[in-house]
């Protein structure tokens, strides 16, 4: 993933981990109905100007991983994800999931999402504490990290 530019000369590099459980754990992901959520997972990321990078899961829960837009709010892109899907699943595989719901339910109540990046907690910790050294020092002891003083800020 890269960095990205917004007006006004932000640079980000967002990505998130975003996982949704199905209601009571039922096992009503079909190989079918995943394609599908992929599908509609990749639509609406795009319409919140967000990009799906990864997506799998399992009968009872998806992961996603996701390069979001730093003018995103999360909870509101994850319960929106979770709205639409569980809409448009229910309407176009209604026989399938009334097998397993008799209410107009789809997913579990809530989420798990984690922020991913480049660099673990330790190694950004490093970065910052060096941030009174020179620059070229600051950036050959923290190999793993990405300095801030790329291209992008030239």
């Amino acid at each position: 993933m890269s960095n990205k530019t917004l007006s006004g000369g932000t640079v980000y590099n967002l990505s998130i981990h975003l996982v949704l459980v199905t209601k009571y754990r039922r096992k009503v992901i079909s190989p079918t109905v995943k394609q599908r959520l992929h599908e509609i997972f990749t639509e609406t990321c795009k319409k919140w100007d967000c990009t799906l990078v990864e997506f799998n899961g399992e009968e009872d829960h998806c992961h996603l991983l996701i390069e979001i837009n730093p003018k995103v709010q999360i909870s509101a892109f994850a319960n929106n994800m979770k709205t639409i899907s569980s809409r448009f699943i229910r309407k176009e595989f209604s026989l399938h999931v009334e097998r397993f719901y008799s209410k107009p339910v789809f997913w579990k109540i809530g989420y798990f999402v984690s922020s991913t990046g480049g660099a673990n907690l330790e190694t950004v910790k490093r970065y910052i504490m060096g941030q009174d050294r020179a620059e070229s020092d600051n950036c050959s002891t923290v190999p793993q990290f990405t300095c801030v003083h790329s291209e992008a800020w030239a």
